[in-house]
Parts: C-alpha cells; sequence; structure tokens
C-alpha cells in the first residue's frame, strides 16, 4: 500500500465577494500558499472550510503540520484589549476564532506550526502579545505597506533587510547574518509574547522572525512573504524545506502510533 501525502492544514479566509449590492460570502485560500506547501515543502495543502474550534483536537490528527497563511484582513485587536483605531481596515473574526485556538493546540501537540504576516502576528496574539494597529504612524517605525496599483513583482520584491540571531535557524537558513525581504504589512509585533523569542529585525528594530520558546517540534514564523516564488529563493525555500522534513518526521509517528492502535486492538491489548 502506498504511503499517504503528507498533509499540512491551512486556514480558509472569510470574505464577501460580489458587486457592492450582489455580495456573497465566499471562504478562500490564496494560491501562492496553497503551491508554496505543495513545492516548497513538498507536502500537500488541506483545507477543512468550515472547521470549528471545538473541531481543532480531532482534526489534528488527520495533518502532518499547520501553516497559518497572510490575509488582506487583520486580527481583530479585541484579542489584545485594544479597540479597532481604522474601521475601514478589512477584519475576520471568524478566522481569529479558529486560528488563536489552533496555534495554543498545535504547540501543546508539538505540530509543525509554519506563520506568514498574518499567520505571524495571530501566533504572537494567541500566545499573550499585541500589535501595532498602524506600524507607520509609531515614532520610530518605518512605513512596512507595500505600495499600491503596481505589479505584484514590484510589491514582493525585496525591500529591507532582516538581521537574524547569531545561531538561529534563520541564520543557517539565510548562509549569513541577515537577508533581504518583502514588506507587505500594516500590523506588526508590539509586545512579544512571553512564549516566543524574536530570531530577527528589521532595520528600525520591529520584530520580523521568532520561534516558540522551547518547542519541541518546528514552531516559526515570519513578517514576511517566503511563499512568493519560494523556489527562486535560498532563504524561502530552505524554511519551506525544513518545514516539509518536520511534517514528514510527525507524519511518520503518527501512522507508526496509528499502526500500533491497529495491532493492540487485532490482539487484545486495551
Amino acid at each position: 500500500m502506498n504511503k499517504p501525502p503528507c498533509m499540512v492544514w491551512l486556514p480558509a479566509d472569510h470574505r464577501l465577494l460580489g458587486d457592492h449590492d450582489h455580495q456573497a460570502p465566499f471562504l478562500v485560500l490564496g494560491d501562492k500558499y496553497a503551491r508554496a506547501v505543495r513545492v516548497g515543502a513538498q507536502a500537500q495543502p488541506v483545507v477543512f472550510p468550515l472547521a470549528q474550534p471545538d473541531q481543532i483536537g480531532e482534526l489534528l490528527q488527520l495533518v502532518d503540520g499547520v501553516m497559518l497563511t497572510g490575509s488582506a484582513a487583520n486580527v481583530h485587536p479585541s484579542h489584545f484589549d485594544e479597540p479597532v483605531l481604522d474601521a475601514s481596515l478589512p477584519l475576520d473574526e471568524a478566522r481569529d476564532s479558529l486560528t488563536l485556538a489552533l496555534v495554543k493546540a498545535c504547540v501543546a501537540q508539538r505540530v509543525p506550526l509554519l506563520g506568514i504576516c498574518r499567520g505571524f502576528q495571530e501566533i504572537n496574539v494567541a500566545l499573550g502579545g499585541s500589535l501595532h494597529q498602524q506600524v507607520h504612524t509609531v515614532p520610530g517605525l518605518l512605513d512596512h505597506r507595500e505600495p499600491s496599483r503596481v505589479a505584484h513583482d514590484v510589491q514582493y520584491a525585496p525591500v529591507h533587510a532582516v538581521q537574524f540571531v547569531a545561531g538561529s535557524v534563520f541564520q543557517a537558513w539565510a548562509q549569513g547574518p541577515n537577508a533581504k525581504v518583502n514588506s507587505l504589512h500594516g500590523q506588526g509585533v508590539a509586545r512579544l509574547a512571553s512564549g516566543l523569542t524574536a530570531l530577527g529585525h528589521a532595520p528600525d528594530g520591529l520584530v520580523e522572525a521568532f520561534g516558540v520558546s522551547g518547542a519541541s517540534s518546528f514552531a516559526y514564523a515570519v513578517q514576511w512573504h517566503p511563499e512568493w516564488r519560494c523556489l527562486d529563493n535560498c532563504l524561502s525555500l530552505a524554511m519551506f524545506r525544513a518545514f516539509g522534513e518536520a511534517c514528514r518526521a510527525r507524519q511518520s509517528e503518527r501512522l507508526s502510533q496509528s499502526a500500533d492502535r491497529c495491532t493492540n486492538e487485532e490482539v487484545g491489548i486495551s
């Protein structure tokens, strides 16, 4: 029997699409995220479109990793005890209700976890951190937003360096102390959660990469977008390859445990 594919759970965004008078709800996953999992991590991306928080435990038993994607929507500031500063910016409370609980479950159950942009922010908030809702308005910080109405190649072009902590996995993946990355975010880390360790910073000091402190499996996140043409960037490819290796290690463990349970049931061992 062929070995089943290694599977990575990606959350869907909740959006209203269509003309203003004829909008309908859609569940959305960006192609570039699914494709990066497929070609970069060499795993099968999966979506559980209507997953609820109380189903996380049973759904995690079916997958080998979780990747929290970027999104046009921001994490609702009520999750870090702040009011909404700009009501015109999109929010996705349905996604919040799932992903914030999903982060905690992944850490507790040692499920490989990779966060990108919004996913990076979700991990920080889920573990008790807070966000700058508008980084560009904070004294001393740069404007990290992408230019509007330009080609994607311009939006996703590298624009600033990230300095990595010496000896960190990011320094190893980058094959050097720093790397130039893209920048397409309006929010950013204000207070880093106590369970996280900063591993990379932008020139203005903003946290751009972190790991879950003491994690026994892959548990890292970045503020930039490594999924964009990940095969063309050595840092991005190394990151996705490492994530994929961690997912395959979990798959082997998961399948082995499943086989042991089946054997025990066949011989009547409880």
